[in-house]
């Protein structure tokens, strides 16, 4: 158990020590760093910015995913309310046809109407949920610009 505390003691201090240094400068108390702490330090310093790029695309593909949600969502929904309404409304239509022409041609007609309007709302709701594009940009660029950076002859 004694062993565990002191490994956990160890690393703390260790955490402790590299968050009080600027990169690539002993931190205070110690003297001239060492290959290997360097080569540490290096590992640890990409290490966290790896995950800080990861964290930011999850961050960007979260967000652009919430707004197609919420627009496929409303869609659906406008879709819904609007057929209701539409099932009256055409039926209304067709009996009023009905009065110049067969029931069955009132009918007809107002279904082709109906199969119109739905190819319109589909369009329009298919525009809409393609706009919304869940890359990541931002963490793809600063991606590159670190890639960029970190080469050698920079």
């Amino acid at each position: 158990m004694g062993t565990l505390d002191r490994r956990d003691r160890d690393r703390h201090e260790t955490i402790d020590r590299s968050a009080r240094r600027l990169v690539g400068e002993p931190a205070p108390g110690e003297g001239e760093r060492t290959v290997g702490q360097l080569v540490a330090d290096v590992s640890h310093d990409v290490s966290a910015i790896v995950r800080n790029e990861i964290q930011l695309a999850k961050s960007e593909v979260t967000a652009g995913l919430k707004i197609g949600g919420k627009g496929a969502g409303l869609l659906g929904a406008a879709a819904f309310i609007g057929l209701l309404g539409l099932i009256f409304l055409f039926h209304t239509i067709a009996q009023v046809i009905a009065i110049w022409l067969p029931v069955w041609a009132g009918y007809l007609i107002t279904t082709a109407l109906l199969f119109v309007v739905a190819g319109v709302l589909g369009l329009v709701g298919y525009k809409t949920v393609t706009k919304a594009k869940p890359v990541p940009k931002k963490a793809i660029r600063n991606a590159q610009e670190t890639v960029e950076a970190i080469k050698p002859g920079r």
